[in-house]
């Protein structure tokens, strides 16, 4: 089944926010990044930093969201295009990152860097962030909801316990009802497992 390799299902992203300053020919760039899971993150840390550093010359920035790191833009903010964003993207790229983002906020020392040097210099500033930070690995998870009647309750539980998934709901009324959510390598196994549960029926299959 697609999906059920573990490598399939693991990605790797900072834990943390993580800063760093690089200076070339008088001017300074300090970078910043930070995990981000939506656009709507990623918009609310702009603003916040765009507050911050609104003395700034430019803000550039590049970011990456999704597990299968799909979802990515680059922003050069008035910089010569692709000497800023690409080159920032490029190393959350190099270390293989998703749900990130990294800022750039460069104040101008009065000397002219060229194209080559801006790419230098944006390549370098978001790496040193990225090298600052802590990188972490995480699991992609998938959740499942189950109804089953009262009495299977000991054998749902049974599943529960040998294959180790995160009750994420429950609630016991006429039926009971959970939420189940585990690493998407070991989805199917379970499933497999509770469609033996007499009575039990998946929700997205009503």
């Amino acid at each position: 089944m697609a999906g059920d390799n573990p490598a399939d299902d693991t990605y790797k992203t900072i834990d943390g926010r993580a800063e760093a300053v690089f200076t070339e020919k008088r001017s300074k760039f300090i970078s910043i990044a930070v995990p981000v899971t939506s656009v709507d993150e990623v918009r609310a840390h702009l603003d916040e930093c765009g507050k911050a550093y609104y003395d700034a010359r430019h803000i550039c920035y590049a970011y990456m969201l999704g597990s299968d790191r799909k979802v990515f833009r680059a922003n050069d903010n008035g910089e010569p295009s692709g000497t800023a964003g690409r080159p920032i993207l490029g190393q959350i790229n190099s270390m293989a990152l998703t749900d990130v983002l990294v800022m750039v906020i460069r104040y101008f020392g009065g000397i002219k860097l060229g194209t080559g040097g801006l790419i230098v210099a944006y390549r370098q500033a978001a790496s040193l962030a990225l090298e600052a930070a802590t990188i972490v690995e995480k699991t992609v998870d998938e959740a499942v909801s189950i109804v089953f009647e009262y009495p299977f309750l000991n054998d749902v539980m049974r599943v529960v316990k040998d294959d180790g998934p995160t009750i994420v709901a429950q609630a016991f009324d006429m039926d009971c009802r959970m939420t189940l959510s585990i690493r998407r390598s070991r989805m199917g196994q379970m499933r497999n497992k509770l469609s033996k549960v007499e009575t039990l029926y998946f929700t997205d299959e009503k």
